[in-house]
């Protein structure tokens, strides 16, 4: 199994002019040298990734996928804003090098930054790491904590008074999720009606302690230093950061999260370790967290049912285009079936039986 993510050749309709990149590399960016090749990393589901090389230089460009329903998770300025606010208070962040709002070049805008290379863990913990429990644990506490750390940044001073607004935070994502979901829905998928009921019943106030959200942080957005696995160098995927209630993101991470005790059709959709001896429940990491942030955690089935729905709402966007053909990406052939699990596993949270 490799540990780190390679880029490979380009999918069918997902390819990049490079008459036109190549250009605005090389006045752009500064220090280019030699012929310049693009490649795509074939994982992630919604923004396209590409290697480029320039020499001996590895950067990464992001753009929107092609035939894109929701245009507004995926902007490039906005994802490229962070991670520039990000780079003196975060050393995790990639740095941006490069942002062109010209839609003109590749029909939408994108961005480059640099490439982090790192271990990048998915579905399974490696077998090369040799992880015992104890060291299973560490890595989980570790990678909570890194979390933590963004929340504990102090958006304000870093210029990102603007990025979001915390007053109402938790209202308009249950409205706009609620109403993406109602949008993308296909016929053959749940109508969702009665767990988006729930959370409209459910809603906590407003947090006094809001912060900075990443909304996807979870294994495979984060990379370890090979010499050191346990150690956290890298956090990626920011297109959907803003600002608000930091229990939020903690749910929208625990609704990847898969344990001893779920349901026979949640295990087949593992994407994380979470199974591994030694890994932290969803019990343990909220209780984590509450020891890291000196927070109260009570009523956290609203937040891990809300990060449940939110998971079966873009699984159904990136579904909808599959469904309508505007992607041949053969991956999301399986999408829908998801999002009945996911609406399924939302409703039992609801009813506290999960």
């Amino acid at each position: 199994m490799a540990l780190e993510d390679e880029a490979s050749g380009i999918r069918t309709g997902e390819e990049l002019p490079l008459k036109i990149i190549e250009p605005y590399i090389r006045e752009n960016i500064k220090g280019i040298d030699g012929s310049i090749t693009v490649r795509q990393f074939p994982n992630g589901h919604s923004n396209l990734t590409y290697l480029i090389l320039a020499g001996d230089k590895e950067m990464v460009l992001r753009c929107p996928p092609h035939g894109t329903k929701a245009k507004s998770a995926h902007d490039m300025g906005r994802e490229y804003k962070i991670l520039t606010a990000l780079q003196e208070v975060f050393p995790y962040c990639p740095k941006p090098l490069a942002y062109c709002g010209d839609e003109t070049l590749l029909g939408s805008p994108f961005y480059v930054m640099e490439r982090i290379r790192g271990i990048i863990i998915r579905r399974d913990l490696p077998e090369q790491l040799k992880l015992n429990p104890a060291d299973t644990t560490r890595l989980f506490e570790n990678i909570l904590k890194v979390q933590y750390e963004l929340h504990a940044i102090d958006y304000k001073a870093i210029g990102l008074e603007d990025f979001g607004k915390p007053e109402g935070y938790v209202q308009r994502q249950v409205e706009g999720w609620s109403r993406r979901y109602r949008a993308a829905r296909t016929p053959d998928v749940p109508d969702g009606e009665a767990a988006m009921a729930w959370l409209w019943d459910h809603m906590p106030g407003d947090t006094r302690y809001p912060s900075i959200l990443h909304n996807d942080f979870k294994f495979d957005n984060v990379i370890l230093d090979p010499d050191n696995p346990f150690t956290v160098i890298g956090v990626l995927d920011w297109e959907m950061a803003t600002v608000g209630d930091p229990l939020m993101d903690l749910g929208a991470s625990l609704g990847y999260w898969v344990q001893p005790g779920d349901p026979e059709e949640m295990q087949a959709m593992r994407t994380g370790p979470t199974l591994a001896p030694g890994a932290l429940t969803r019990e343990e990491m909220v209780r984590q967290y509450a020891v890291l942030s000196g927070r109260k955690m009570e009523k956290f089935s609203f937040y891990h049912c809300f990060g449940v729905f939110r998971l079966a709402t873009i699984a159904q966007q990136i579904y909808y285009r599959y469904f309508h053909g505007q992607t041949v990406d053969k991956r999301f052939k399986s999408f829908g079936y998801h999002v009945n699990v996911l609406i399924r596993t939302a409703d039992r949270i609801a009813k506290g039986a999960l």
